[in-house]
């Protein structure tokens, strides 16, 4: 490929000694790994959290690479090479996205592009999302938390938004799968390292806003926060957004899209009212009716209020693609999320479910959600990471203990902690609670305690796991699939 084809939508100067014009370098792929770097390639020079790409420049060159794009001024006293040209930009992640885009064909331009951001809902809406517009028959690829999904293909994440190349690359196979359409979750650091520039989101969602992923490898503080989710609706024809949240407009204050809103609010133009809480044998959930830019009524075997929002959110997206409303309350009935509220049938005297929710603030939600059923107990089973901040430990205690009638503290993700140590730090923050624990900690024997114990009408949450199918001890994942946990204390009535 030309290099001039893929550098012609970003501004830029060319520097050192190399006199070609970009209208003559042949580019034989594009690399932003220095591990990858081969003759004739275009080496994208980028500032990370571990490693600097610049620091490869005199190997880039040594290597026979065509073209380096460089970030801002940069020395190249010590660089001799009249083969290599440098392209200089502001930003090389930002130049990145467009030379992604322009290398893989420009795939999104192809695709109809859906993009979630937010602190809570993203993962369960882009599911809702892509079950609704497949029941209608389009081809959905899904890019999240958990994996991505190109047709038959299941791929585990590895970030929530991937690298701008990873996912330029993504769109592609997506479009070469027969794709139309692709639901993603937009992180606030996806947007705030320029991993969705380069193409135009057909629709961008904001679901909520409230602190989260602020500290020294995410945000400084929750303006810088906000204003990164902001930048979705300068990368979207409509936008979407929960008119209920208290920082919708500031979210909004900038956009270049349409707008649309939703909520149960009667400002919204998508609106649920007459909600109703179901609590039935086998099924915890919620049903509502809509009004406003939409006229239905649904059920969802999902519970309490952020339910509803999910449910709201994939309505306000599915009336884009006319999608007929039979379509749309058979999907929101029978889809349901790995490791999101996920109840697991097990017993029609009690409620069992996983979910991931694995800070404070998630924690408080999900459990303020269940008390709403009027559970005869609610139990709540729950560890927390090694090697992260202290403080979640001691918050989470703490809302556990207000809220659950018996906590069970056991291991999550150790890591290079002891856990022994981390559960000392729940039980500190538990105990400033009057809250009823015990302490079980392998996570196995705690599953098969709260299925013994369980009583009638009990609502029993497995915490912090969700969608993991390991355990993390020492640098080593060993196989945890609590759902295969359950199964076999169900089936063998004994404990592991």
């Amino acid at each position: 490929m030309i290099l001039e084809q893929l550098i012609n939508k970003i501004s830029y100067k060319t520097i050192g000694n190399c006199t070609k014009d970009p209208a003559q370098v042949e580019i034989s792929s594009v690399v932003y790994d220095s591990r990858k770097i081969e003759k004739n390639c275009l080496f994208l020079c980028i500032r990370g959290a571990n490693a600097d790409g610049h620091d490869y420049i005199s190997q880039a060159v040594e290597m026979g690479a065509a073209a380096i794009v460089v970030e801002g001024e940069v020395d190249l006293s010590n660089v001799h090479s009249s083969d290599t040209l440098f392209i200089r930009v502001d930003n090389s992640r930002y130049a990145m996205a467009f030379i992604s885009a322009a290398y893989f064909g420009n795939p999104a331009d192809q695709l109809k592009v859906i993009g979630i951001t937010g602190t809570k809902g993203k993962t369960t809406t882009t599911y809702l999302i892509k079950s609704i517009l497949e029941k209608a028959g389009y081809q959905v690829g899904l890019i999240g938390t958990i994996e991505t999904i190109i047709k038959d293909i299941r791929i585990p994440a590895k970030n929530t938004t991937p690298e701008s190349y990873i996912l330029q690359e993504t769109f592609a196979k997506m479009l070469a799968e027969g794709c139309d359409i692709v639901v993603m979750e937009v992180s606030s650091q996806g947007l705030m390292l320029h991993r969705t520039q380069g193409f135009t989101f057909e629709i961008g969602i904001f679901t909520n806003l409230e602190p989260d992923h602020i500290g020294p490898n995410e945000h400084k503080d929750f303006d810088e926060y906000l204003s990164c989710k902001s930048l979705l609706f300068r990368q979207c024809k409509v936008g979407l957004v929960n008119a209920d949240d208290v920082h919708w407009k500031e979210i909004v204050r900038e956009h270049t899209c349409e707008l649309e809103t939703f909520g149960i609010s009667k400002d919204a133009g998508l609106c649920a009212n007459d909600l109703k809480l179901v609590n039935e044998p086998g099924f915890l959930g919620v049903e509502f009716n809509t009004t406003g830019l939409s006229s239905i009524h649904v059920k969802i075997p999902a519970p309490g209020r952020f339910s509803v929002y999910n449910a709201l959110t994939a309505i306000a997206v599915c009336r884009h693609f006319n999608v007929s409303n039979e379509n749309v309350i058979e999907a929101l009935r029978t889809t349901t999320v790995k490791g999101r509220i996920e109840i697991i049938p097990v017993s029609k005297d009690y409620t069992l479910m996983i979910d991931y929710a694995h800070n404070a603030m998630a924690l408080k939600s999900l459990l303020t959600t269940l008390k709403e059923y009027q559970p005869k107990r609610l139990v709540c089973l729950f560890g927390c990471g090694g090697n992260r901040a202290k403080s979640r430990r001691f918050e989470m205690g703490e809302v556990s203990g207000e809220l659950a009638d018996l906590t069970v503290i056991t291991s999550d993700n150790p890591r290079f902690e002891e856990p022994l140590a981390i559960i000392a730090d729940i039980r500190t923050g538990i105990e400033k609670t009057s809250g009823s624990f015990i302490e079980i900690p392998d996570r196995k024997e705690a599953i098969a305690y709260v299925i013994h114990h369980a009583q009638p009408g009990d609502i029993i949450v497995l915490a912090g796991k969700g969608h993991e199918d390991y355990q993390e001890i020492k640098g080593v994942h060993y196989p945890m699939d609590e759902r295969i946990i359950i199964q076999d204390i169900t089936q063998t009535g004994k404990s592991l």
